[in-house]
């Protein structure tokens, strides 16, 4: 057999040939990789356990306390008005300043009252002079009477014209006394010592005493009420706790040491009393008002605004505060709170929640001191993970140190 035949015979055996040995790599590389995948997945490391944010009890006495909420008013408040009818010339006070009682506030035209004044004056002269001549007639008839040389009917006329001169001064001096009064009308004084606002008439308005014309409001601020609706039932119970001593006394009186807060609730400087005098309730929704009054010696409160009384009302002893999204309300077992154990796994826990105190729950039992609460990271729990990472949880916009007192503290929490 020559060459060319042996090459015509070895060509498909050698092309066959070399299709069986790609194909064997193709399988083996296919195995290998799939034996480092199944390899990778034995060997390679568990996700990372999920992030919690955690508190850790710490029971101890928890005050409690109950806000009111209402609106300030002032002790007294006297609106200026006009009693004298004319052009107001002047304004002589500054606008939101303080004034004194009787100091003079505005100027109203004297002109028409001063006239007033003199034409009374001149009529009381004028009886005054006719009082004198029916007096001295008097004075002459009465011993020329006694000696018959004036009939007794003459000496009586003169008596009675001096009688009626004398009603004509005393009527002459009570129009010169109220002109008087018209004319001082025209300067118009603070009634009150307070804080006067805006003036309500400008320079050459024309003020009426028939209308009674508005000029200004004057409000003393320096002590002020707070007005406060409650429930008939609420009232009670305050009551009953300033008799037990649960309530702080305001002084030696009957009222009830209160708490102010701003509507931001920053804390008022100046502690006030609330007053239980003079309620009455609404036959239709069983509302008290009562009142509430505080000092303001440097005029930081104003009418109008909106602040809460705060009182002190009982103590609860090993108790638990946690924050609002820690507890979950109403559930099938009932509140329930996310316990994390020793070994990190995470358990339910029943609890007794209590009053509220603002954003948090007062716990009343359920919990051990030391033992950690979940607050944040619910949403990352999920079917399987048995453990969890723990960080201590710190409310939005509060320092370490006021982290670790939140941890530490009586806080509560409504219903998420």
């Amino acid at each position: 057999m020559n060459m060319t035949q042996t090459s015509r015979f070895q060509g498909p055996a050698l092309r066959k040939a070399a299709t069986l040995s790609a194909l064997a790599i193709t399988v083996a590389l296919t195995l290998t990789a799939c034996g480092e995948k199944k390899g990778q997945e034995q060997s390679g490391e568990a996700p990372p356990p999920p992030e919690v944010g955690v508190v850790t009890v710490q029971p101890g006495t928890i005050a409690l306390s109950t806000d009111l909420p209402g609106r300030l008013e002032s002790v007294r408040t006297a609106q200026v008005r006009a009693r004298a009818t004319g052009i107001l010339l002047k304004r002589v006070f500054t606008e939101g300043a303080e004034v004194k009682e009787n100091q003079v506030l505005y100027r109203i035209d004297p002109a028409p009252y001063q006239a007033a004044q003199q034409s009374a004056k001149a009529q009381l002269a004028q009886a005054e002079a006719g009082l004198a001549q029916n007096r001295a007639t008097v004075a002459r008839y009465r011993p020329l009477v006694a000696a018959n040389a004036v009939s007794k009917q003459d000496f009586d006329a003169a008596v009675a014209a001096e009688l009626a001169s004398a009603a004509q001064v005393a009527a002459g001096k009570a129009a010169v006394r109220t002109a008087d009064i018209n004319l001082g009308h025209t300067t118009v004084t603070a009634p009150i010592s307070g804080r006067i606002g805006r003036s309500m008439v400008t320079e050459g308005a024309l003020v009426s005493a028939a209308e009674a014309t508005q000029l200004a409001v004057i409000q003393q601020i320096n002590l002020l009420y707070i007005n406060i609706t409650q429930s008939a039932a609420a009232v009670s119970e305050l009551r009953a706790a300033l008799q037990s001593g649960q309530l702080e006394r305001a002084g030696k009186g009957e009222a009830a040491k209160v708490e102010i807060l701003y509507d931001d609730g920053r804390p008022y400087e100046h502690p006030g009393r609330l007053l239980f005098t003079d309620i009455t309730v609404d036959p239709g929704t069983g509302q008290v008002s009562l009142r509430a009054e505080v000092p303001n010696p440097r005029g930081l409160l104003l009418p109008g605004m909106y602040v809460r009384a705060r009182l002190q009302q009982a103590e609860v002893q090993n108790a638990v505060l946690l924050p609002q999204q820690a507890v979950t309300r109403g559930g099938a077992k009932g509140d329930t709170v996310l316990v994390v154990a020793q070994d990190n796994s995470v358990a339910q826990r029943v609890v007794k929640v209590g009053e509220s105190q603002g954003a948090q729950w007062v716990i009343r039992d359920g919990l051990k001191a030391g033992e950690k609460v979940i607050v944040d990271g619910v949403q990352k729990l999920r079917p399987g993970i048995k453990a969890v990472k723990t960080v201590p949880w710190s409310p939005k916009g509060q320092t370490a140190q006021g982290n670790a007192q939140a941890a530490s503290a009586p806080a509560s929490a409504a219903s998420r």
